[in-house]
């Protein structure tokens, strides 16, 4: 119970602060918007280029490590994936959407906060190795998995998929900021003191600020409808990924600071970048922004779980 009141509870009485400041009409929508597009657009992408740069890469690299935890987001979305079309009968493209929910945990964002609350800081390096391909890898999946349903449905040709998908990736802000944290890194580049201090500082910012936000916007998700479908989903994010990445950890033997860390991170709710997927195709939409918003609650309990669970 002490785990709970340290660790988790701080994290989510900051997106509750959000989530409260929206409801009460404190902090307008759109200062919201602004506030997220400042969090995921500049100050996040900071906070990766700072991590990724600094990472010892000969040490933290280790491969087992993202197949632990890879193989339970791989998973997950086949079970979403198959489980919406088979079980609940949804439309091929609802099921993508649906299966992108349960493969994109929040490593960012809640996995971050939570680790280092838990573990501290020394202990992020597993983290930020997994976050370094997480929206590459997953926006990889979930478009090319789209664009081949949409492709069959239509029977239009792929040749422009390797592009459209490339185009998609390379366009992210947080990818950018760990691309150019590992030019940096393998550079040996090192920025003059005034401007790392002036990184730092907007480095700080990063999780709280990301963490307000997200409460802001899941104070537009209501929870309406496809309740088993979202049920469906909150198991899968919450309880299958992680224990899948317990497994594989347990079998590749990764070290006990990966270990909790991937676990952890496999343990967080469907980010929101689970909603933006869905929304970029317009399909399964209510289903992803309800999933985002019931999970979020419900990751208080299960998060704490698992690190009660953990060595």
């Amino acid at each position: 119970m002490q785990g709970l009141i340290d660790v988790i509870l701080p994290v989510f009485l900051v997106i509750g602060a959000g989530y409260f400041a929206v409801w009460r009409r404190i902090v307008s929508d759109a200062a919201v918007d602004g506030i997220m597009a400042y969090a995921t657009g500049f100050a996040v992408p900071c906070l990766l280029f700072r991590a990724i740069s600094n990472l010892h890469l000969e040490e933290a690299f280790d491969p087992w490590i993202l197949i632990s935890f890879y193989s339970g987001s791989v998973a997950a979305f086949a079970a979403g994936l198959l489980g919406a079309r088979y079980a609940f009968t949804r439309s091929w493209e609802d099921s993508v959407a649906i299966g992108f929910c349960c493969l994109f945990a929040n490593s960012l964002l809640m996995g971050l906060a939570i680790t280092e609350r838990a573990y501290g800081p020394d202990a992020l390096q597993a983290n930020y190795l997994i976050v370094s391909i997480h929206a590459p890898l997953c926006y990889a999946i979930g478009i090319t998995a789209m664009e081949l349903v949409r492709a069959k449905a239509s029977g239009a040709s792929l040749r422009h998929l390797p592009a459209k998908v490339g185009r998609a990736i390379f366009r992210n802000a947080l990818v950018i900021g760990i691309l150019l944290g590992a030019l940096a890194n393998l550079s040996g580049l090192s920025l003059p003191g005034p401007v790392a201090e002036a990184l730092d500082m907007v480095v700080r910012t990063a999780l709280p600020v990301a963490l307000f936000a997200i409460g802001g916007v899941l104070c537009r998700y209501k929870p309406e409808g496809d309740t088993r479908v979202i049920a469906m989903v909150c198991v899968i994010s919450l309880l299958m990924h992680p224990a899948i990445t317990w497994g594989m950890g347990s079998l590749t033997g990764i070290s006990t600071e990966a270990f909790r860390s991937a676990v952890l991170t496999a343990s967080m709710a469907p980010g929101v970048n689970a909603y933006v997927f869905a929304n970029m195709y317009g399909t399964a939409k209510r289903v992803a922004a309800t999933s985002v918003l019931v999970a979020t609650g419900l990751s208080v309990a299960t998060a704490w779980l698992w690190l009660t669970l953990l060595p």
